[in-house]
């Protein structure tokens, strides 16, 4: 199956990575009991735990070659990394099946995804992702006022009003700033005209997640 065949996944928000179409091709003659075991292996690796004698064990019991072992194992991380990093709440399972059938993978093979996708393991996975997935503080507190300046050294700036805000981050830093009503009212401008533009890319049928 060549990749120009495989339509736009919803889940991934465009079209499928190669390392999931591998594995879609690879999984000719792959019995059920095998697929589990190595559903089992790489849920594992994505929760931090060693899974090397796992796969080692899988690995020295199976006639598949090494090579198509491989593709499988890379395309799984792949499809239950991304469909994790997307909230539960956005993701939906009959939307997601769509997806991996328009890739022809086994329909068992579809629900055994699912189990892991949208069951009791998710929340160890979302966990576990967010632990591995870099970051920057977050923003725990901010106060702001407005201030004029009466005295100043430059008479461009007396008696003009300014906003004076003071954020407290995740990590403790304080972080205080002066902005100019004129600059202020450009910033929010440009935030406003930001979620316009996202709000017009998630009505793109290619990044929807749900019908």
């Amino acid at each position: 199956m060549s990749s120009g065949h495989v339509k736009d996944l919803g889940f991934l928000g465009g079209r499928a990575p190669p390392e999931i179409e591998s594995m879609s091709r690879s999984l000719k003659d792959v019995d059920q009991d095998l697929f589990r075991k190595l559903l089992k292996a790489v849920v594992s690796a994505l929760e931090g735990k060693d899974c090397r004698e796992a796969m080692r064990s899988i690995a020295e019991t199976t006639v598949i070659p090494q090579e198509r072992l491989s593709h499988i194992i890379a395309g799984m991380h792949r499809v239950l990394s991304e469909a994790t990093r997307i909230p539960a709440a956005l993701l939906k399972q009959e939307a997601f099946k769509e997806d991996l059938r328009e890739l022809r993978i086994p329909e068992d093979f579809i629900t055994d995804f699912c189990s892991v996708v949208f069951g009791s393991r998710r929340a160890a996975l979302e966990a576990a992702s967010l632990q591995k997935d870099p970051h920057l503080p977050t923003v725990d507190e901010f106060k702001w006022r407005v201030d004029v300046a009466i005295s100043t050294s430059s008479l461009a700036r007396a008696l003009q009003p300014s906003v004076l805000m003071q954020m407290k981050l995740s990590d403790g830093k304080f972080h205080r700033f002066e902005v100019p009503v004129t600059k202020f009212h450009e910033l929010r401008y440009n935030v406003a005209l930001i979620l316009k533009e996202m709000n017009d890319l998630e009505k793109r049928s290619i990044l929807k997640i749900q019908d």
